[in-house]
């Protein structure tokens, strides 16, 4: 008979992914036009892993036990998140989310950059009434430097999609601040408002940055390799639109150094088929090895993620492990 103790974890993921739909369930999306309110309502009823009101969580449960309540503050990330969705989805032409018609499909394009408006506003509208207020200044301005860099990153993103120069230092870059950083906060937040120190909430928002630079690049990968039944967008979306991801400035690079030109011949076509220029530019990153190369990028960035967060010192150790297996599951999905 084993003489081990069994830790019980204090925090259940599938507890804290219901907790958090019903809040979803609940917020407050009604008001007049109804047709300004209801994309809100729409987008936010899509699912979606909700990744970063999961890191408010478990950011969070690593220093406090009672974790429910972050779940407002939490919603707020999810929030924020599905606002800059809404009007990426329009700059990107994108006809599907999550399976389903983009809002600016389903309504126009007016009534979804004007609903994606209102989002953002009730995102610090929600945050306000979320937050103490003893710590509501702090959080505030992490959260404005975070909302800054995620738009710099989708102006960097637009821009280079009529560049020829990007290198692949420039591109991590981009994804660190249209994605990662945002990851980074969410954690920092949940840490904050769980009481961690300053420098430790600071070294939780590096493990989240590192992790949500190699979610993006698992999430480049998944664009030309996913299932199209379950990935629920357009797989090879980034290949039709010439999109600088880290797949497509490494194929570059490697055809550079070849001396080749197929993959930039495809880059130069105006006309083509989209179905053809999939396939073909797939190929020739099969050829050149791509998916590997970048899956050990990714990889890369994960084990430094984790190691970030073995030496990081918290008031629940058994948290850490939840934590970590959140992380391998995101770094393994396949959708």
């Amino acid at each position: 008979m084993s003489n081990k103790t069994t830790i019980i974890p204090i925090f259940s993921l599938q507890e804290a992914q219901k907790a958090l739909e019903n809040h979803i369930k609940n917020l407050n999306t009604e008001g007049k036009p109804k047709d300004l309110y209801a994309p809100i309502e729409y987008i936010m009823s899509l699912g979606g892993k909700r990744m970063r009101p999961l890191l408010v969580l478990l950011g969070y449960s690593l220093y406090d036990s009672e974790w429910k309540n972050a779940v407002a503050p939490a919603i707020v990330t999810e929030v924020f998140h599905n606002f800059t969705l809404l009007h990426d989805d329009i700059m990107d032409n994108a006809p599907i989310r999550r399976g389903q018609p983009t809002a600016h499909e389903k309504w126009n394009e007016n009534t979804a950059l004007l609903s994606g408006d209102l989002m953002l506003i009730k995102t610090y509208q929600w945050f306000g009434a979320a937050i103490p207020s003893d710590k509501l200044p702090t959080i505030l301005e992490l959260f404005n430097k975070c909302a800054i860099g995620v738009c710099e990153g989708q102006q960097f993103d637009m821009e280079f999609e009529s560049r020829n120069d990007v290198t692949i230092e420039e591109y991590l870059e981009m994804i660190k601040l249209k994605t990662a950083i945002l990851l980074g906060f969410s954690l920092e937040l949940g840490a904050i408002l769980g009481g961690a120190k300053p420098f430790e909430a600071q070294q939780l928002r590096e493990v989240g940055i590192l992790a949500g630079i190699g979610f993006q690049l698992h999430d480049d990968i998944l664009d030309v390799y996913a299932n199209p039944e379950t990935f629920g967008k357009r797989v090879g979306g980034d290949i039709t639109e010439n999109k600088k991801t880290y797949l497509m400035l490494t194929a570059l690079q490697k055809e550079k150094e070849a001396r080749s030109s197929a993959l930039q011949k495809w880059i130069n076509k105006t006309s083509f088929d989209e179905a053809e220029k999939v396939e073909a530019v797939t190929k020739i990153y099969n050829d050149l090895n791509i998916r590997t190369l970048t899956e050990e990028k990714m990889n890369e960035y994960f084990e430094n993620a984790y190691n970030k967060l073995d030496e990081l010192s918290v008031r629940h150790k058994n948290q850490k492990q939840v934590l970590k297996q959140f992380l391998l599951m995101i770094q393994e999905r396949q959708k």
